[in-house]
Parts: structure tokens; sequence; C-alpha cells
């Protein structure tokens, strides 16, 4: 008895017809988008940002808002609340931008004629983890990290914890905002801050002090010109973009606020949100991955509608 090849006794056209038919099955299912989920959404699967908790960053091109934790980092936020309180930003700059990488800003005048710290601390405990009874609003992503034993979302912020230790932490997704140190663990009080502006560097929780994140105005930041010195810092040929003021929302007439607010991860649409970016559905996707990292899972931030 001899074999035939079973697609051998088949004419081209009926072969081109039975691997269209193959490919034609394998097609994903439509399933809802992020953006679907969205307009979906109720009101109550909102909250709005803490105007006690949110500061606004404003540069010549634009406003910059960004939420902060104090859960995960009390000490140094309460260290940032009185800088701004007092009016340190107000004047200073960027001082890098690094390719992929971040965007930070603050005293460009440090090592020589340094602005006064007013009332504020010169160097804050290093708080790269807390206690896990900080968070009472992590929900967890079933997904596999190589950076955390679990990873999930609390209030909108990716986070990373480790249940045998009992510590939890912000990570470095991009957008959060982080505080600057040196060698020291306790050499950060958050005259410096950046944000991530490149591919998540992962390998920085847990070794940095993590304060918050951007919720707008992230392209103002990831458009900075690169700095010309090593690791991105602008030198003297390099012009730096002036920060105007850093206000806290509450200080800010109502009027002129910002009205955002950020996807509950409690709420039941969350899981929804998580799912449509673990696995994207047809026509235009291919292949379903089955698997989402973290910082590829951000949850939604919109302005309120309005009434």
């Amino acid at each position: 008895m001899s074999l035939t090849h079973p697609f051998r006794a088949l004419p081209l056209s009926a072969l081109a017809i039975s691997l269209a038919t193959l490919a034609h099955a394998a097609d994903l299912p439509i399933k809802p988008s992020v953006g679907d989920l969205v307009k979906k959404s109720r009101p109550s699967d909102w909250r709005p940002l803490d105007p006690n908790n949110t500061l606004y960053m404003e540069l010549p091109t634009g406003r910059v808002v960004i939420e902060l934790a104090p859960e995960f980092a009390p000490q140094n936020i309460a260290n940032i609340k009185t800088m701004v309180k007092e009016q340190y930003f107000d004047g200073l700059a960027m001082l890098r931008s690094q390719d992929n990488y971040v965007a930070q800003w603050g005293d460009p005048n440090s090592e020589t004629t340094p602005k006064p710290l007013g009332s504020a601390k010169a160097k804050v405990v290093g708080e790269f983890t807390v206690p896990m009874s900080n968070d009472k609003h992590f929900v967890r992503q079933m997904d596999f990290d190589g950076y955390a034993p679990q990873v999930g979302h609390s209030n909108g912020f990716p986070v990373g914890r480790d249940p045998k230790a009992k510590t939890t932490w912000l990570t470095h997704c991009y957008g959060m905002v982080g505080v600057g140190r040196d060698n020291d663990t306790d050499s950060g009080n958050g005259a410096e801050l950046y944000a991530i502006t490149g591919h998540a560097p992962r390998h920085l929780d847990r070794n940095i002090t993590v304060v918050g994140r951007v919720v707008a105005g992230m392209p103002l930041l990831a458009s900075l010109p690169r700095g010309g010195e090593a690791m991105g810092f602008y030198g003297a040929k390099d012009t730096r973009l002036p920060i105007k003021t850093v206000r806290l929302e509450a200080d800010v007439p109502e009027a002129e606020r910002s009205h955002l607010e950020v996807m509950r991860s409690e709420a039941a649409i969350y899981k929804d949100v998580i799912e449509a970016q673990r696995n994207r559905g047809g026509p235009w996707n291919k292949y379903a991955a089955n698997y989402v990292e973290l910082c590829n899972a951000p949850i939604p931030v919109r302005e309120h509608p309005k009434e």
C-alpha cells in the first residue's frame, strides 16, 4: 500500500480554498475592546481623583496631572506636599530626558546654589515597600510576573506584593512617578522626581520610592528633547524646560481644575478590562496571547462626563 500526501491529490484551486477555510476557522471572535467597555461602564465604576492627593505641574507646554498614593509612600508624599505648599518647585526645571527611560525634574542648581527646602526634610526614609495592611484596595491580576509573587491594581495603581513577606509596592510601569536618590536609601526627599517614559524598568521595583503616577499630560514628558549628557541629563548646551508652578489640586480654584476620574479596580468591569487586554478579539488580531504583563494592562482614566 502506498501512502499519498493528503494535499497531493487536490488541485491547486481546491488546496487554496481549503487553506483559506482553515485560516477563517481560526479567526478570533469579535470581543469588546477597552474603549467599548469604557463606553458601556456605569458612573459607579469610576472614582474622582482626590484633590488632596493630586498635583498639577504647569509647564509652558501644558499641564501634567499626577495622582499620589499615600498608602504606599506616606512619609515621602508628606514631604512632597510640604514642598508644593511652600512653592519649592516653582521656577525649577526639567533636568533629564533619557531615551526609553525617564524624564526627571528638580533644581538645576542643586550642586552649586541649591534652592532652600523651607520646612521640608532634606532626607526621608526610603519607602521601597510597605506592609500589605496599608493597601485596602488590592485586586489581583491572575498573570505570572517575573518581578513579584503577585501583581494587580490598587485604586488604579499597578502594584506588586509578596504574601510571605507581607509587603507591597508600586511598580515601575509607564507614567509612574518616583523619588530620585543617591546610594543611601534615605538620600531622597522628593525634591527630584522622575516619570517613566519608556519600557517599564521593573528592575527598579523595591529599590526606589514610587509615589504615584501621571494620569494626564504624559505626552508633554515623553516628547521632551533627549538630554545631551550621560544618562540623558541636560548640559550647558541644552535648553531646559522650566516648571511654572506645582500646586495641589485642592488649592486650585474649582473652575481651573482638571476633572478626571479613574476606573475602580474593585468594580466588576475591572476584570473585563484586564481580559480585553489579555486576549484581544478579531478581526484584526489573529492570535490570542492569553497573557498580559502588568504594565501592559493600565486602568483607564477619563474626563468626568459633562451632565
